[in-house]
């Protein structure tokens, strides 16, 4: 099951090296996939009005079927990837907004 939806996510998407494949639940009656892509290419596997991730819910089904499952489930993620230059960034401009609104205040104040 998990190499259906990985052929499937590597041939729908501009990078292929981005998509990755996670079984989240394989017991007797159920199985859950998680698709992760890269984030440009999160609007390919879902489509339009969300057709081409309902054909792959629908693949999946009929795969789950002839092996004797009853419920299926696909997810799909975006997979990114922050860096370190982001992290620091983030967390200084909320603290830049603090002491501008800081300095704000003291100046009508005097």
């Amino acid at each position: 099951m998990e190499g259906l939806i990985e052929f499937l996510g590597r041939n729908l998407v501009d990078n292929p090296d981005a998509v990755s494949v996670q079984g989240l639940r394989n017991d007797r009656y159920a199985t859950v996939v998680r698709l992760s892509v890269g984030p440009d290419d999160l609007g390919k596997v879902i489509g339009r009005q969300g057709r081409v991730a309902k054909a792959m819910r629908t693949l999946m089904r009929a795969s789950a079927s002839m092996q004797g499952k009853r419920h299926i489930g696909l997810e799909l993620d975006e997979a990114t990837v922050a860096t370190s230059e982001q992290a620091p960034e983030l967390e200084a401009e909320p603290e830049a907004e603090y002491a501008e609104a800081a300095e704000a205040e003291s100046e009508e104040d005097e």
